[in-house]
């Protein structure tokens, strides 16, 4: 990661062009720079809040990029971030102590930092379960925390045993040969995390590429050892939304619904949809975060 005192580098260029409105940059922070995608509230439309979006397992921002128009339309600003090693954010390529959940925690909140506001937070899968660390290590710079087809602790076994494939293939493999193998085995997103979304076959191989084997190694990790600490959260004075698609390999939703009780959440099933809303079914999920986060208290900005 680069040194935030530095100047602020030109614009980044990528491969991925973001949605219209919308203008892809480096986020400065006091732990690095990072890629993100950013929308403003629609022109004409009362500013209600800013959301940061967090991306799971072999994800980025792109996953969000259909969510960024309706929630503008809704009055919020927008911040999609690939997270550290993730894509077109940097990160060491060897060292996976850069990925500890800690670390990416800490990541979490100096993004939060740097849109100098009280945000909603949303993580979706392995995303929510980093975003739930922050929130953990500190709650004070969240309006609210969503999680998006996120588990109260590690995946399901059939998905584990997929995860623990693509760790031993990385141990052995380039990232090229990986990318080859995992087409045989299904889509991507069925292999550990999410991998659709408006974007080109090709620029989904150029995202998988693009992020650093460490981060893959350390992240599917912690997918399947992550322990259950739904009931710390439970105790912030924070409000929570558990939100998923109607079927879910990852975590049953089942699953879901009870942490959501536990958690005293608001609960939102998306109909159509299955561990990516934000891509099966991209219009219903803003409506549902939006209507979420209208309920709210709070100061807008």
């Amino acid at each position: 990661m680069t040194d935030p005192s530095t100047p602020e580098p030109a614009e980044n260029p990528s491969p991925f062009t973001p949605p219209p409105s919308a203008r892809a940059h480096r986020l400065r922070t006091s732990r690095g720079e990072f890629a993100v995608v950013e929308m403003p509230a629609a022109p004409g439309v009362p500013v209600r809040g800013v959301a940061l979006l967090v991306p799971g397992y072999t994800g980025s921002k792109e996953d969000f990029a259909l969510m960024h128009r309706p929630l503008a339309q809704r009055g919020y600003r927008t911040v999609a971030v690939d997270g550290r090693g993730q894509n077109e954010s940097e990160g060491p390529d060897d060292d996976e102590s850069a990925y500890a959940q800690g670390e990416l925690a800490r990541d979490v909140l100096a993004q939060a930092a740097a849109l100098g506001t009280p945000v909603h937070l949303l993580g979706h899968s392995l995303g929510g379960q980093l975003c739930r660390a922050a929130v953990l290590l500190d709650h004070t710079p969240f309006r609210s925390f969503t999680l998006m087809s996120s588990g109260p602790a590690q995946i399901s076994v059939s998905q584990e045993q997929r995860v623990k494939l693509l760790r031993d293939a990385l141990a052995v493999m380039t990232l090229a040969e990986v990318w080859d193998v995992m087409q045989t085995m299904g889509p991507p997103e069925e292999v550990g995390g999410p991998a659709r979304g408006p974007v080109s076959p090709e620029q989904l191989r150029q995202r998988w590429l693009n992020t650093r084997p460490a981060q893959l190694l350390a992240a599917g990790r912690q997918l399947c050892t992550e322990p259950d600490r739904v009931d710390e959260l439970a105790a912030l004075p924070l409000p929570f939304h558990v939100l998923s698609g109607a079927h879910d390999d990852t975590w049953p939703v089942p699953l879901l619904d009870e942490m959501a009780v536990r958690l005293r959440a608001r609960r939102t099933v998306i109909e159509g949809a299955e561990h990516s809303p934000n891509a099966d079914q991209p219009e219903a999920t803003a409506r549902a975060l939006a209507d979420f986060w209208d309920t709210v208290p709070g100061e807008r900005v």
